[in-house]
């Protein structure tokens, strides 16, 4: 499985991508996020599915790049010409993947900035091709294992935190989901874009880099469930100690 998270604020763009692969008892680390900066073209993928797909669809689409990078002037362009590698993949190892039991479910985060976007941008690209582009009410997008991280982005991550707050919100979430799923982990791939700088910042973190971090945030919520107040409860404690 995987973990890839996409924010995007009014400042920038954070992306967080795990690098654990896992196929069946065998487990390896490899990059899930692709970054292309050319001048003023500056763009990430993040990708999610069977690391075959994901594989050949990158190689294709490097090739249209090399062949079509400049009449790429904004950003859902070339988010479409991804999407007509992923079709294509679709097309070519479909059947062959059903036959062995296997679904085609490549999804991909796409963000950054062409010369000729007003913003930097974030899209979500589905299986089919199609995209979706993030909005300030949701400002994020997860794919792979995304059911443990979310609730922590919906209550603190919001349009106008900061890029250094998107990023604190973003590791609390991976922190969150690999605690909880054994085939999310270390090291973890930040990509930060700073809105209209047209350059990708990338770094690489490993499990000791961020280990003091992990068991402060969780002393933090141990401490917080105790000093919620317990006046709530009365009524079913009542009922408890009618029983006793």
């Amino acid at each position: 499985m995987t973990y890839c998270l996409g924010i995007k604020v009014a400042s920038g763009l954070v992306a967080i991508a795990d690098t654990r692969l896992t196929s069946g008892t065998e487990v390896t680390t490899n990059k899930k996020i692709s970054i292309h900066q050319l001048e003023n073209h500056s763009m990430f993928i993040m990708t999610s599915g069977l690391r075959s797909v994901r594989d050949k669809a990158v190689t294709y689409f490097k090739e249209v790049i090399e062949d079509q990078d400049r009449s790429f002037n904004k950003l859902y362009k070339a988010v479409n010409a991804f999407g007509q590698q992923v079709r294509r993949v679709a097309n070519e190892d479909r059947e062959a993947l059903e036959e062995a039991g296997l679904n085609f479910n490549l999804y991909a985060i796409v963000g950054g900035q062409l010369e000729n976007d007003d913003e930097h941008k974030l899209f979500l690209l589905y299986p089919e091709g199609n995209w979706v582009e993030v909005g300030e009410t949701s400002p994020f997008f997860v794919i792979g294992n995304s059911n443990y991280g979310k609730p922590l982005l919906f209550r603190s991550l919001k349009y106008n935190s900061s890029m250094a707050d998107a990023l604190k919100v973003g590791f609390l979430s991976f922190d969150s989901t690999r605690v909880s799923a054994n085939d999310v982990d270390y090291p973890i791939d930040v990509v930060m874009y700073e809105r209209d700088s047209f350059h990708l910042t990338e770094h690489r973190f490993q499990k000791d880099d961020l280990a003091h971090l992990s068991l402060q945030w969780s002393m933090l919520l141990q401490n917080s469930v105790q000093r919620l107040p317990n006046d709530w409860m009365g009524p079913v404690l009542e009922k408890l100690r009618e029983k006793v």
